[in-house]
């Protein structure tokens, strides 16, 4: 019965003694830039986005314009990639409704591209919830070179 009691408490002391220790997720991000996101004051999927992107622990700064193809222009979005919104974190330019973990996948691996695109405003993307979903791309995208499917939704 001794034997037992002494186990009991080691244990007790043990389960004390690590107590404060902190709990770490898997899903913890590492801190990230902010992103600074240039849209029209009145688009409501655009307001939306940038919730999505708060909502995945983003910093985001907002820049409202009425001459979103001067953004587009002076960032190099290409024409045929082009969306609603343009956004700059780092040296990566993010045009449309791109995922945030798309977004985390291409700060973490850094290649060597201008950014990502989702051209138009596919029903789903984040931003464009609607209750229906449809398939769409997440586009790399580089001057001089030929755009690839960086991710597919």
């Amino acid at each position: 019965m001794t034997i037992g009691m002494r186990q009991i408490r080691w244990t007790l002391a043990a389960v004390v003694a690590l107590a404060p220790l902190p709990v770490v997720s898997a899903h913890i991000h590492p801190p990230r830039p902010e992103i600074t996101v240039y849209k029209s004051p009145t688009c409501g999927c655009c307001t939306k986005w940038v919730e999505h992107l708060r909502k995945h622990g983003f910093k985001v700064k907002t820049h409202d314009t009425e001459d979103m193809e001067a953004v587009k222009v002076s960032l190099g979005i290409p024409a045929e990639l082009e969306s609603c919104h343009t956004a700059v974190v780092g040296k990566y330019r993010i045009e449309g409704h791109v995922p945030a973990a798309d977004i985390d996948r291409l700060l973490s691996r850094k290649p060597k591209i201008a950014g990502l695109a989702v051209p138009g405003m596919p029903s789903g993307s984040p931003g464009m919830e609607n209750g229906r979903s449809d398939r769409f791309d997440v586009i790399a995208f580089a001057p001089g070179r030929k755009s690839s499917v960086f991710a597919k939704h």
